[in-house]
């Protein structure tokens, strides 16, 4: 039997340990599908761990493209307990806006093997106009060493299930503003730049991203959508993420473990960087 809050599932489990066998009581991540929609027309589908929607909603179609601006987005209206429609999401966007053909669904989910693929993804992005994220001073590397426990200590979610991807918004001082937790990396990076657009923050110069795992391409390209000008991960980016953050200005850094790391783009944002 499987026990479900919003985010967290509470199940019976067997448990083998050093040859004995015990049936013991454990956490799951929650995972839900999301369907944005507007109008007759889908937005997107993902599997998504409950919590945080409205943030997730908002961040996934600021930095897909669907809008362009916090005033693009009149609303949106999440299913109740008992919807029919229990995992459909409700958004009114502004007159103005006009959805291209298709609707946003994820365009820029490309494998790490498909460099057609990412050749076109990079192609669209040129073509939204993204620009360069500005940034005032440069970044302290000993405030950077100190961010991956910060996270860490703020997992709620992940100290008891182990199962959830963090993505955490910084300031230059390194103060942590806000911290989301999800099954996939991309809507934990999604709920913080939604948080961010709703609360009129975006673009966000002069912060810093960090997400828990690796930083892939869709992870650059939502920072450089957001103006966030340093991304960093605690593990490796993958080379068409690298090519992105080279090609549109963003500071891309991994490895960010301890007191050591590993910049791939714009160095020059990194205080006393020796290149």
């Amino acid at each position: 039997m499987v026990h479900k809050t919003r985010n967290i599932e509470l199940t019976q489990v067997t448990q083998w340990e050093d040859g004995n066998a015990t049936r013991v009581q454990d956490y799951l991540a929650a995972e839900e599908p999301l369907e944005m929609r507007a109008g007759r027309r889908s937005l997107g589908v993902t599997l998504r761990t409950p919590g945080n929607d409205e943030e997730l909603v908002a961040g996934f179609i600021f930095t897909e493209g669907v809008i362009s601006r916090r005033e693009d987005l009149v609303a949106v209206r999440l299913p109740a307990d008992g919807d029919r429609e229990r995992n459909v999401a409700r958004v009114t966007l502004a007159p103005k806006v006009r959805l291209l053909a298709g609707g946003a669904a994820r365009r820029f989910s490309a494998g790490s093997a498909c460099g057609v693929c990412g050749k076109a993804s990079i192609d669209q992005l040129r073509r939204r106009g993204l620009k360069r994220p500005q940034s005032e001073t440069p970044f302290d590397p000993e405030i950077l060493c100190q961010l991956p426990e910060k996270l860490r200590e703020a997992q709620q979610v992940f100290g008891r299930t182990g199962g959830l991807h963090a993505a955490a918004l910084f300031s230059a001082q390194g103060k942590m503003l806000v911290l989301r937790e999800d099954i996939g990396r991309h809507n934990a990076v999604d709920k913080v730049i939604g948080w961010a657009l709703l609360s009129g923050r975006v673009p966000l110069s002069n912060h810093v991203l960090l997400v828990s795992g690796r930083g892939g391409f869709e992870i650059v390209q939502k920072s450089i959508a957001a103006g966030i000008p340093l991304l960093a991960s605690v593990s490796a980016p993958s080379s068409l993420a690298v090519q992105l953050a080279r090609e549109l200005g963003l500071t891309l850094i991994g490895f960010l473990r301890g007191r050591r790391f590993v910049i791939y783009s714009e160095e020059d944002r990194i205080a006393s960087a020796a290149i």
